[in-house]
């Protein structure tokens, strides 16, 4: 994955944000190995439908993308919050598997790979409890009017020099998260494993604070304070397409 800019939308990092504190709620409670070998070369895949398009072309003299597509049955967004829900540390989780996105990969020149775009869809972000899901949606990230979690890389670095069928290999994507109408610059910790050579799989997780997307969570009498910090997680598989 590289360094042009291209947007994922990583909607599960607000909606961790949101979840914690808007209602009461009970406490919640490798792939084979195989011979290595290289991943073969291929030409650009033709435009994926449900994933918007990558916004940058592939670099000049190296050879053509790979392009994966993640698959929402198998992928999942989550966002983790910690509150003090009468008087007991209660950690508040909220998923979706409405996961959208592709990743443009060069096996034999990984540094040039190009991640993007990934959406969330917000208003699809489900806790243990319906009132929290309300507030969620309705109130703190306003999914009706912002449907949509954005993150859009700005640079890619910690990539192998080339990437086998079987390998895991880890990075870091940096880039700039938007929810609602806030833009932020966030980073993701990110392992990804080649499972085979037409499907990769991996997670990628960061941290973001709730004030730095000017979140309210509203007041509720059994819910004593919610922790600042939200972690953010993305479990995905991607299959070639093309």
């Amino acid at each position: 994955m590289r360094h042009t800019t291209r947007q994922i939308t990583f909607a599960a990092a607000v909606l961790a944000l949101i979840l914690a504190a808007c209602s009461p709620s009970a406490p919640a409670t490798t792939a084979p190995t195989q011979p290595v070998e290289a991943l073969p070369a291929s030409t650009t895949a033709a435009p994926v439908t449900d994933a918007a398009p990558a916004t940058s072309e592939p670099p000049s003299g190296g050879s053509e993308l790979m392009l994966f597509v993640i698959q929402p049955e198998t992928s999942q967004a989550q966002f983790q919050i910690e509150e003090v829900l009468a008087g007991s540390p209660n950690t508040v989780i909220g998923t979706t598997h409405k996961v959208a996105g592709i990743i443009r990969l060069d096996p034999a020149r990984p540094a040039a790979s190009q991640v993007g775009p990934i959406t969330v869809e917000t208003g699809t972000l489900v806790t243990d409890n319906s009132f929290r899901n309300r507030a969620i949606s309705n109130f703190i990230l306003q999914s009706g009017k912002y449907p949509l979690a954005t993150f859009t890389s700005t640079a890619l670095a910690g990539m192998p020099a080339s990437v086998a069928v079987g390998a895991t290999f880890k990075f870091t994507l940096t880039g700039d998260l938007t929810l609602r109408d806030i833009t932020k610059p966030v980073t993701f910790e990110v392992t990804v494993t080649a499972e085979a050579a037409d499907r990769i799989s991996g997670k990628a997780t960061a941290t973001v604070r709730r004030a730095d997307f000017a979140l309210t969570i509203p007041s509720v009498p059994q819910v004593a304070s919610v922790s600042e910090d939200v972690r953010l997680e993305i479990d995905f598989t991607a299959q070639r397409s093309g």
